[in-house]
């Protein structure tokens, strides 16, 4: 009985239809605002840096979907939330007072956000115009001194590698 009303539901032009890609979808809206509230709301270092990951990739979700869409300066500004919330994160750990070697929890999702993010951007400046590309690289410069930061306080005991 179910499946005559659901033809019925897709006849009359009320089932919901699949967004064509790179169209803006409202569930993807709702999921990056409620991902980037429980974000502000939380409010141990932690589990804060535990929610940045899957904001994280939801935001990188946004940012390519503003690129795709010629939105270069919407797509920065989200690139710069993202930075923002990566440095105070860090800050917070470190305002803990704790070893990242013997106590890890925050700094390896932290560091694990921001290498992915860091490979997310790679991919996206290299289709970008040589204008276009130096803000971008300016905010992975800064995300990249974060990752090695991050390896360094997590892996104190490896020898400093020659540049």
């Amino acid at each position: 009985m179910a499946l005559p009303l659901l033809f019925s539901a897709a006849a009359s032009g009320s089932a919901p239809s699949s967004p064509r890609p790179g169209e803006p979808t409202f569930l993807g809206q709702d999921r990056l605002a409620q991902l980037r509230s429980r974000y502000d709301r939380e409010s141990d270092p932690v589990r804060k840096a535990k929610r940045l990951v899957p904001l994280g990739d939801a935001e990188f979700d946004d940012i390519q979907k503003q690129m795709a869409d010629g939105n270069m300066s919407g797509a920065l500004g989200e690139l710069r939330e993202y930075q923002t919330q990566a440095d105070s994160v860090e800050k917070a750990l470190d305002a803990k007072g704790r070893s990242a070697e013997k106590h890890p929890g925050g700094y390896k999702e932290l560091q694990f956000s921001v290498r992915e993010s860091l490979r997310r951007l790679n991919s996206v400046i290299v289709n970008l115009t040589s204008d276009e590309q130096q803000p971008f690289l300016e905010i992975r410069k800064g995300l990249d001194d974060l990752n090695r930061r991050l390896i360094a306080e997590l892996f104190p005991s490896q020898p400093a590698s020659s540049q």
